[in-house]
């Protein structure tokens, strides 16, 4: 990778981290985890859906900041994405929409993919190891 294509890696790593932590945490410190399990019920899901998607916005928010297993926490978290946006499609384009618009979630879905192709970049504690992978 090109110092370019590093520091891209490095921003969008800690731009999709930082979102997926800050959305876990609304549902555990706003919402709280049984208003979650509530809102997942009242849109399909089941409701021990809730506790999952908790974990795995907030753990791999927290392995995306450090730049562990950047690929696969990526490609991890697309059904998580793609569950927004199949919660909010009804509501229309534009997330200020009245129950929010599917373009935000479908956006962060295409750059987890994104991320997932980019790797972790050299910015990250797994950096040492893709290098090693690499030459080999």
């Amino acid at each position: 990778m090109n110092q370019n294509t590093d520091i891209a890696a490095l921003l969008l790593r800690l731009a999709l981290g930082t979102m997926f932590i800050a959305h876990g945490l609304l549902k555990v410190m706003v919402f709280t985890l049984p208003g979650t399990v509530g809102f997942f019920e009242q849109v399909g899901f089941p409701g021990w859906l809730a506790y999952v998607v908790t974990f795995a916005e907030i753990g791999g928010g927290v392995l995306l900041l450090a730049g562990v297993a950047v690929p696969a926490v990526s490609i991890a978290l697309l059904p998580v994405l793609l569950g927004a946006v199949y919660v909010h499609f009804g509501s229309g384009w534009v997330f200020n929409n009245a129950n929010g618009g599917w373009e935000y979630p479908a956006f962060l879905a295409v750059a987890a993919v994104v991320q997932a192709l980019l790797g972790p970049g050299k910015f990250a504690l797994q950096a040492p190891v893709f290098a090693r992978l690499r030459s080999a």
